[in-house]
């Protein structure tokens, strides 16, 4: 197919997808469908109310809580506390138990502190469950569960001028203060729902993917056989990342599995393997910063001797830089069009391998049609697996294909699509998370600092100091990747970093007498112009398909695009800036007082 005719091709399967409400089209998690998303893991211990003071309070006890946690532990700061809703810690990976989940970043750059708290990885890429247990484990190594406050709701969060602490207050009775903030959210923290009329008139068994129901199902998150599906006829909704890993498993167990796609993920080769103990034990102290900056390097197109990690994040974005050089050689300057050429013929190979590997895999004929995505390989995030194309050549596993449009409705005995009904004893919920800056959002709790809502201050998006520190909250750090490095193929990289910086600032705090630390207004200002003239990436364009990368193909006003923009020069240069300015030890932009 020659460009022009791809071009057409890749617009006509997004404007399929346009709809006007954008990532509106989801729904929260309320009424009915509240008790959904209950915490059905753990029950809450009892425990008296807590009524103290700490010095550093963190709201999250996902891998960005647990990061800064340990990082301001490695810094001499001990009254540390997490605060989460889950159980145990985890965040996401806490959360989703779903039959296949899996880390789709290697585990080598995707796990933090592992050096620290001395463990290998089982493979390039380990199961949730294992991911979960390094979650625990640096928990462990760094003392965070002492002073945790676990299953617990915050109700509010406000900053008390007279006393410079921000207090607490949550549906357990506890009412404490704290010195310092730092909100951990992360970028991934509600689950969502498809808005779909007639979702709450299922009678059948129901579930997000994210509160798997194994006494349902049968089996368990380490790969126990669901035999409780084998004469159930079971329909997933969502063929995202989630979907992907649970489809092989619904395969294999469910007696008919219906798979409702609107858009085909590309599905690139994972190609997996256990890590080699006897090379593990070769590498040297720092090895793991040391793959951490190869990797980001070489994602965001720069140039490193090696490639340590050989994924599909560093191929992609080794072609384009290498068709940059070839065509500066040619023509004897560099260009952003030849960016833009470069970018587009590389991934014209990439997504015709993507879809010959569909071909190449799946028998039906019609089935590798549908299963063929139309659309730049970034416009939405890239999948690795091995098992899921297989999935279709079972007789019992069946695409339904909704061409863009999504399941029509749902009735109390099963799915509506194209006018054809399809009866279903289960309905599995792959419609993912929230994806951004909660706080820009609906933070689920009021954070009030100096007599403003942090809500009402980012009303037109999120203004801040490297995306860390935002005039007007004194002593309240955000760790996300929002006006940061924005590194969104490897999530934790931006915690470790943000983590770094948190720590060295409160350090600092204390070992000055500082009781109130707080970005300066012109600093911020500085910063947010920056943002604000970031460019919007090339994967956002005419031929994107809608997802979560481009606001649902929702045109971006300036609050999408801040919150959702990262620093101009990429992620590298941000970290590199970031080291500059802890290290330079004067903290430019912040005042302490």
């Amino acid at each position: 197919m020659n460009r022009e005719d791809l071009q057409a091709k890749y617009r006509a399967e997004r404007d399929k997808r346009i709809r006007p409400e954008g990532a509106e089209q989801y729904i929260k998690p309320t009424g009915k469908f509240a008790a959904m998303f209950a915490d059905s893991y753990a029950e809450p211990e009892p425990r008296d109310p807590v009524a103290d003071d700490v010095e550093v309070a963190i709201v999250g006890a996902g891998f960005s809580g647990l990061v800064t946690g340990a990082r301001l532990k490695q810094a001499g700061v001990d009254s540390v506390r997490l605060i989460d809703r889950a159980g145990d810690v985890g965040g996401v990976w806490y959360w989703n138990r779903y039959p296949g989940a899996m880390c789709d970043t290697a585990a080598m750059v995707y796990l933090p502190l592992l050096e620290e708290t001395g463990s290998m990885p089982s493979a390039k890429y380990v199961p949730g469950y294992e991911i979960f247990a390094h979650a625990q484990k640096i928990a462990t190594t760094f003392s965070l569960y002492d002073n945790a406050l676990l299953s617990t709701n915050i109700t509010s969060i406000t900053w008390e001028e007279e006393i410079q602490r921000w207090r607490f207050v949550t549906d357990r009775g506890d009412n404490f203060t704290a010195k310092f903030i730092a909100l951990g959210t992360g970028p991934i923290a509600k689950p969502h729902l498809p808005g779909i009329p007639g979702l709450e008139a299922f009678e059948g068994e129901m579930f997000h993917t994210s509160r798997w129901n194994y006494g349902y199902t049968g089996g368990d998150r380490y790969g126990a056989p669901m035999t409780n599906l084998g004469d159930k006829k079971v329909g997933i909704i969502g063929t995202g990342a989630t979907g992907i890993q649970c489809v092989p498993h619904l395969s294999r167990s469910s007696g008919e599995l219906f798979v409702f796609q609107r858009t085909p993920s590309s599905i690139d080769v994972r190609n997996n393997h256990p890590i080699e103990p006897e090379w593990f034990k070769t590498l040297k102290s720092g090895w793991q910063y040391e793959w951490l900056m190869n990797f980001t390097t070489l994602q965001t197109g720069g140039f490193t001797d090696e490639d340590l990690v050989k994924d599909g994040w560093t191929d992609i974005s080794k072609r384009i830089r290498d068709r940059v050089v070839a065509l500066v050689t040619e023509r004897g300057e560099y260009t952003p069009a030849i960016q833009q050429e470069a970018y587009e013929a590389s991934d014209d190979e990439k997504m015709e391998e993507i879809r010959a590997r569909v071909d190449a895999i799946v028998q039906d004929h019609e089935t590798a049609e549908h299963l063929k995505p139309w659309y730049r390989q970034l416009c939405k995030r890239p999948c690795f697996h091995d098992e899921y194309l297989a999935s279709y050549n079972n007789p019992t596993t069946h695409l339904i294909d909704t061409d863009g449009q999504g399941v029509e409705r749902i009735d109390a005995t099963g799915a509506w699509v194209n006018g054809v009904h399809y009866e279903l004893d289960c309905l599995v919920l792959a419609s993912g998370f929230e994806v951004g800056n909660e706080h820009a959002r609906d933070s689920g709790f009021p954070i009030k600092g100096r007599n403003q809502l942090l809500t009402e201050r980012w009303a037109d998006g999120m203004e801040t100091l490297h995306g860390l520190h935002v005039h007007g909250f004194p002593n309240m750090f955000v760790i996300g990747i929002a006006q940061a490095a924005n590194l969104v193929s490897n999530i934790p990289h931006n915690f470790l970093e943000a983590g770094a910086t948190i720590a060295s600032v409160i350090r600092h705090a204390i070992d000055t007498g500082a009781t109130v630390v707080e970005a300066e207004p012109d600093a911020q200002a500085e910063w947010v112009r920056r943002i604000e003239t970031a460019g919007r990436s090339f994967f956002g364009n005419t031929e994107c398909t809608p997802g979560y990368y481009n606001n649902e193909g929702k045109p971006m006003g300036r609050r999408e695009h801040m919150n959702s923009a990262g620093y101009p020069d990429g992620a590298v240069a941000y970290f590199n800036l970031m080291t500059q300015w802890r290290e330079s030890g004067t903290f430019e932009g912040l005042r302490f007082s």
